[in-house]
Parts: structure tokens; sequence; C-alpha cells
């Protein structure tokens, strides 16, 4: 039978819609999208302490059956990706640093924004040895918090570095020199950049602002240049920590998870540790602490997809339970592992917020000089 032509326009206008339609709907839902067709590859930069959840093959398999991503994630630090020209030149599709404070420092060289959305959180916190801390202890610097963790009040322990203070002068009696603690190159780390800002509040007494800043901005240098070598990236500080035990690093920043990630990435490497070194690693808790919450920066539209993949649950659930990142507002994830469940705190109430991004840029033209 002939089909007429004025049949033949409806049906191809019926189908035209329905493509249009099908196309939108899979456009808005990215998890069904990932189900057909050739994955979508996306090219960025992201922390070095992201790295291993990235690295990790289960989130690698979701993204890409689920939700139809691969990710060509390369590793940079989170203030020089959103400053570096010769990073940014290279065009990435997205950007995934490691404080909010970097989405607006983002703004500011220049970047064009798609989306920006918070995707998991860890507190910025000491790593230290158990006889430092019960060194600390005895000091009036750090208390028992259960188990191998520890709250500490740094804003003590700035004041006594900044004063030149002897380890034996703060109750860690076997250390040699004066006492300080040891964190990543702040103009290209965020844990050493989020530091700065942490500093500079708590010695300002509140959150620094433009005009407290010029009190205290020599007492941050100060405690800055005491640390000497400061490595480039977190994860290279947190190795070298490991690496080099209590004599050789005694106090360092980091991030909550690290230790997580390093335990869950060997339970009888962590077990035949605990059971045979000479000091054993603890966390201590500044209080207060400021959050390190991780932006996604969606630089091309495309990659808005990969916000909507990383918040999913499944994958929430994933950087909980392999990695120890903390979901949105700080709260952890289902899974207990009874080898990490006495040593984070379930709640962290003491939180500073970070200062302004023109406050942090300032500031890290300071220590910078």
């Amino acid at each position: 039978m002939a089909i007429s032509r004025r049949a033949f326009g409806i049906g191809l206008v019926a189908a035209s819609a329905a493509a249009t339609g099908g196309y939108v709907y899979l456009r808005e839902h990215p998890e069904i999208a990932g189900r057909f067709g050739e994955a979508k590859r996306l090219f960025g930069f992201a922390g070095g302490e992201k790295e291993g959840f990235l690295a990790n093959a289960r989130v690698k398999n979701t993204l890409e059956r689920r939700f139809g991503l691969v990710i060509d994630g390369r590793r940079a630090g989170s203030v020089e990706m959103v400053r570096e020209r010769a990073l940014l030149d290279q065009k990435p599709q997205f950007l995934w640093p490691s404080s909010s404070v970097l989405v607006e420092v983002a703004r500011s060289s220049g970047v064009k924004i798609s989306r920006d959305q918070v995707i998991f959180n860890s507190p910025i916190v000491l790593y230290s040895w158990d006889r430092i801390a019960d060194g600390l202890v005895k000091g009036g610097i750090a208390q028992p918090a259960g188990g191998p963790r520890y709250t500490v009040d740094l804003s003590k322990l700035l004041k006594a570095i900044i004063a030149g203070e002897n380890w034996s002068a703060i109750g860690v009696a076997d250390l040699f020199g004066r006492a300080r603690v040891v964190c990543t190159d702040p103009n290209k780390s965020n844990s050493g950049f989020m530091f700065a800002g942490l500093a500079a509040s708590l010695l300002s007494g509140d959150v620094v602002m433009p005009e407290t800043l010029s009190r205290i901005d020599g007492d941050v240098a100060t405690v800055f240049r005491r640390m000497g070598f400061k490595p480039p990236s977190s994860g290279k500080l947190f190795d070298d920590y490991v690496a080099g035990g209590a004599g050789a690093q005694p106090l360092i920043v980091g991030y909550e998870n690290q230790l997580v990630e390093w335990v869950l990435q060997d339970a009888e490497r962590w077990k035949r540790l605990e059971a045979n070194a000479p000091a054993k690693p603890v966390i201590l808790y500044p209080q207060p602490t400021v959050f390190s919450a991780h932006p996604l920066i969606s630089v091309e539209r495309q990659a808005d997809d990969l916000i909507e993949a990383l918040t999913s649950e499944s994958l929430l659930e994933m950087a909980w339970e392999d990695h120890g990142f903390r979901g949105p507002l700080g709260t952890i994830g289902k899974a207990r592992n009874a080898l990490l469940q006495s040593r984070l705190l379930e709640r962290i109430d003491a939180v500073l917020p970070m200062p302004d991004a023109p406050v942090m840029l300032a500031l890290l033209d300071r220590l910078a000089a």
C-alpha cells in the first residue's frame, strides 16, 4: 500500500520528535546513557589525594558501565591546577581541586565554569606517633580522644612554634631541636594552602580578613619558615611520614582519609606495623579544623555528567568504604571496618570556614616571598 505524502510527513516529524526527546532524556540521565553507545572520554586534573579513588577498579567500572564515562584524571596540585597557565592551556574538561575556595581562584584565573559541586569531604588533621602525642598530652597541648586518636589545641601549638620552643618544652623529651609541624607547599598543594588559612584564622582570633591579615602574616610566615622543605603534594608528604618514622617526621599535616586509604590498601601490612613498629601512627584532630571539600569544576558542559555520576549513592559509598572520604555535610558511609572504627571521630563539630579567596591569595604571596 502506497504511503501518502501527508502520512510520510507526519511520520517524519514524529520520528524526529522522538529522537530529540530521547537525546534530551539520555543527556539528563547519564546513568541510562551509559548503557548505550560508546563511552564519553573526559580529561582533567585532580589532586593527588584522589589518585587512588580514580584508579579504583570498582570506581572505573561503575563510571564506564553505568554512566558511560571514561576518566583521564591526571595528578596536579590543587592550587597549581587553577592558577598555572601551563596546565590550564592544556584545555582540561574538568578540574578537581580540594577546596571550595579554589573555585573562586579558578574564576579569577579566567576559567569559564559550566558547573561546580562539592563531591565529598575530608577534614585537615595532623599525623604523628603515639609517643609524641602522649608527650603533647603531658605538655597540655593535646588530649586523648579514645584509642589511637587525639584532639590538639592547634592555636597553643602554633604559638609554641612561633616562640621557638624546643620539643622538650612542650612535653616531647626525646626529639632534637625546635618544635615544628610540616605541611605541603601552600602555593602548590591544597593541604598546605588550607593549613595556612587555618593558622592565619587561629592567630587572628577569627576568620582572617583583609584588615587583620597584616597583623598576623609575619607569624604565619614564621611557622612555615620553621618547616624547612615542604613537599609539593600531600601524597608525597604522607609517604615521607610513613617511611621516615617518628624521628624524621614527628608531626605533619594531612587529610583524614590518607591513613584510612593506606590501611585499607593492605590490611595485613597495617597489622604488622601496629604489632612491631617502635612508634605507632596516630591522628590528631585540630580543635578547630577546616574541612577540605573536594569540588568538581566542570569546565566544559559535557563534563557536567561527571558531577551527576560522582554524587550517585554507589560512588559516594565507594569513596567512603575504600578511601575514607566523608560524604556531604561530613557524614560517614554505611560501611563499618573494625580497623578504622576506633581511629576516626564520627562527628567533627569544631570547624572554621576558610578565609575568602583574595585574603588567601595575599597570604600565599606573603609566604612565597
